[in-house]
């Protein structure tokens, strides 16, 4: 990792998030104490930045420097303003939105970012916490696609859908319980798509809230798809309904 895509040290990366600078992640000292370190666990967690607590030797693998007990990781791109993105789209062409409920993994994360882009996605919604960050194998995975589709950080995923919601915008997922297919579900009307983590799905107190749910045919054995694959199957049907 390049030394210009890190901050480290207690008070420059305070200085950072006071300066509402992008952080994709903090690495906080495991045994960390002190008044300035607790400070800075505070502002982190109210800014909603990602912390992870490592042990020392995680720490001096991102840096030599004198870290202090803390090693910032610096976002590559700038994150975007989803009231202002759904102020200035224009409903009548049925724009797509994704939202992403605690997709942890960067390679799943760059390659769904990456398909998004290529299927016309307006953006891409994530929440401020259990989130993977954006760092060098996200831009990779994603062949540069971070930088050319916006990505939208909330404080709750749900409410960015309870927006989408009022702005008119379907809110759909999918979920095994569901009765009906994807290919039996109208998406072609302004749109959000809510993936959820690969372990859990969609959480069930976020399922609860979407418009409509549908379930992806499984023909085999194995019960559920990559995240990042099932995302590529329902953009590109949402991308068939609308050329058909």
């Amino acid at each position: 990792m390049d030394k210009d895509d890190m901050i480290y040290g207690l008070r420059p990366i305070l200085e950072a998030i006071e300066n509402q600078r992008d952080i994709s992640k903090i690495y906080f000292l495991k045994e960390g104490n002190g008044v300035l370190f607790n400070q800075l666990k505070f502002a982190a967690k109210k800014a909603g930045v990602g912390t992870s607590f490592v042990p020392e030797e995680k720490l001096y693998k991102l840096t030599k420097e004198n870290h202090q007990g803390a090693v910032a990781v610096l976002s590559p791109v700038g994150y975007s303003n989803l009231e202002e993105i759904l102020e200035s789209t224009d409903l009548t062409t049925n724009p797509m939105f994704l939202l992403l409920d605690g997709v942890t993994d960067v390679g799943n994360y760059g390659a769904i970012i990456r398909t998004a882009e290529c299927t016309g996605v307006t953006a891409v919604i994530v929440s401020e916490k259990g989130s993977a960050p954006i760092n060098a194998v996200v831009v990779k995975t994603s062949a540069g696609a971070v930088f050319n589709i916006p990505i939208c950080k909330v404080n709750h995923l749900k409410d960015a859908i309870f927006l989408m919601q009022a702005y008119g915008i379907q809110t759909v997922g999918a979920s095994e319980k569901a009765d009906h297919s994807i290919y039996q579900t109208d998406l072609n009307t302004p749109l959000a798509l809510v993936m959820g983590s690969e372990d859990r799905g969609i959480n069930p107190s976020t399922l609860k809230t979407l418009d409509k749910t549908f379930q992806l045919p499984m023909l085999g054995k194995i019960a559920s798809l990559n995240v990042s694959v099932a995302c590529g199957a329902m953009l590109y049907e949402a991308v068939r309904q609308r050329q058909g």
